[in-house]
């Protein structure tokens, strides 16, 4: 039997099958999301701001100012609830710019740049890993106002959806808080320059109260803001209410978001690193 010996030389430059790069990233990714999940796992008192805060709100806005808004509590909470949905998903995407951050600091990324991984995988890791806190959020939400007496109106496939357009919209900003993450000098700074951006979003928008109460110098602001497009989806999804153009707005504005500093933020990693 003839044995044909291939030299190592020819062995090492035979090139790796095409079929095998495009996932790649894609393996390497979720591997560093099922870290990013036991690091959550391993610190629960991480999920304070996507478990106790929007409870708190919803019970400090819905009983100290619902009277005052609404006429009644239960008409407010309805109103309300997808509103403080909105905001904690907003706040809850800081805490991912803030955790690269402090990630650099310890020299983390150093030791992945020496992992024969894609350089981009770990950012994709960790904003995968965060669908987990998005999730909760929705679900500790709305169990805390059921609680309180909201109803869903509408039927379970278009409440799921108003759950799912949520997250969704979490995860686009995300990209934001990644790239504030990579910029920033301290894990300090990204926290406060996150907040000072998503405060006056969430605020100036029809999250508290409806649009023609606002003042109108700020209402053609509030019209484009997605925050905006985001509570009226949800709401009219919630409660079996006309949606309009909202839900397009919605996926627009995470499409943007996405298109827009996913490659900042992926640039901005790349110099870090």
């Amino acid at each position: 039997m003839t044995t044909t010996l291939t030299s190592p030389d020819v062995a090492r430059s035979t090139p790796e099958p095409r079929v095998r790069r495009p996932f790649r990233l894609v393996r390497h990714s979720l591997a560093l999301t099922k870290r990013s999940l036991i690091k959550t796992w391993h610190t629960p008192e991480a999920l304070i701001d996507v478990t106790i805060q929007p409870a708190i709100f919803l019970v400090i806005f819905v009983y100290i100012f619902g009277k005052s808004i609404s006429g009644d509590t239960d008409t407010y909470l309805e109103f309300l609830l997808p509103g403080i949905l909105a905001q904690s998903i907003a706040t809850g995407a800081i805490s991912i710019g803030v955790n690269l951050n402090t990630d650099l600091e310890k020299g983390i990324f150093d030791r992945f740049r020496s992992l024969p991984i894609p350089r981009s995988a770990p950012l994709i890791g960790a904003v995968l890993g965060d669908v987990v806190r998005y999730v909760i959020v929705t679900v500790s939400t709305l169990a805390v106002g059921y609680a309180m007496g909201f109803r869903i109106d509408n039927n379970p496939l278009a409440a799921v959806a108003a759950c799912a357009l949520a997250v969704v919209f979490a995860l686009s900003l995300s990209w934001v808080s990644v790239f504030v993450g990579m910029k920033a000098r301290t894990s300090g700074s990204v926290q406060g320059i996150m907040f000072l951006a998503v405060l006056p979003l969430s605020f100036a928008s029809t999250m508290f109260v409806e649009l023609s109460a606002l003042p109108g110098w700020m209402q053609g602001f509030v019209k484009v803001n997605p925050i905006t497009h985001l509570v009226d989806s949800m709401r009219g999804l919630f409660l079996g209410l006309p949606v309009g153009n909202h839900i397009w707005w919605t996926l627009a504005w995470c499409v943007g978001l996405v298109a827009v500093f996913m490659p900042l933020a992926l640039r901005a990693y790349r110099k870090k690193v």
